[in-house]
């Protein structure tokens, strides 16, 4: 049987988690087709090789159309009115809201609930697996943010613009699991930082308010080396509660492939996920 591991060298976050998966040989034009099912525009992805001391990993990230000037994710992290930490670095998440839009569309500064979110996953004809583990992610960032806002869930909204990054992690993610086939998926306590992150209320504590709910909510095991940087995201938080069966030690067998996704971030760590394929022996 098929193993993933988990290596949270440097945290999660989503933009890694992609970055890590592509980098195990898993088709960044697949990705993008099964994307476009989603019929959300006003953004295109990006991804290429970095090298982050000394390690090459894959990069991926969202670049999203604007008027003005181009907004990507090591910028722009507007997420529930507060923060949508995707990218494992500083945010600074008191930009103005500008209107967003390509060739054709326009994009104004409506807010997205939660249920919008679960509609455009619905909506898509993409497969079962895919929109199941999807809105499980979702569900578990909006309660999160739910409850430190004092909002019931209905009422937990996404920011337009940080909804479209989000999607696009949380549903790629989804994607290129389904396509990995493995049977589980272990991972290593998460690596989460220390320090402080500037989001639009001021300065939070690492783990950020979200992340920390999700984090416990979860049961996950955490540990910090003390980099100070904000290494695990809410949504890299979301993707190991809602995909790992087991944290803990890499697992006996033979190791098949070895995949690094790179943060935005340059630490004196190297800011990268390790995601290790194992072939695990069947007990006779």
């Amino acid at each position: 049987m098929n193993t993933l591991y988990i290596d949270s060298i440097s945290g999660i976050s989503g933009n890694m988690m992609i970055g890590a998966l592509l980098d195990l040989g898993l088709d960044f034009e697949y990705l993008k087709t099964e994307l476009e099912k989603l019929n959300v525009d006003g953004y295109e992805l990006v991804h290429g090789k970095r090298d982050k001391n000394g390690i090459i990993s894959n990069y991926f990230n969202v670049t999203l159309h604007s008027e003005n000037h181009e907004h990507t994710h090591e910028h722009h992290h507007e997420h529930l009115h507060d923060h949508d930490h995707n990218h494992n670095h500083e945010h600074h998440h008191n930009h103005t809201h500008e209107e967003h839009h390509d060739h054709k569309h326009e994009h104004t500064h409506e807010h997205r609930n939660y249920k919008d979110i679960e509609q455009i996953i619905d909506k898509a004809n993409l497969s079962d697996y895919v929109k199941a583990l999807s809105k499980k992610m979702f569900y578990e960032i909006a309660i999160a943010e739910g409850k430190i806002h004092g909002k019931p869930l209905d009422e937990v909204h996404f920011h337009e613009v940080g909804a479209i990054d989000s999607i696009v992690d949380i549903v790629g993610v989804a994607i290129l699991l389904e396509k990995l086939d493995v049977e589980e998926i272990v991972s290593s306590p998460l690596h989460t930082g220390t320090g402080f992150v500037k989001c639009a209320h001021g300065l939070f504590p690492v783990p950020a308010p979200a992340t920390m709910e999700i984090l416990a909510n979860n049961n996950i095991p955490t540990y910090s080396k003390g980099i100070e940087s904000e290494l695990v995201t809410p949504t890299g938080a979301a993707i190991a509660g809602s995909i790992v069966s087991e944290f803990g030690p890499m697992p006996t067998g033979e190791i098949v492939k070895i995949g690094y996704g790179a943060g935005s971030k340059d630490l004196e760590i190297p800011n990268v996920l390790r995601l290790i394929l194992i072939k695990k022996k069947l007990k006779n």
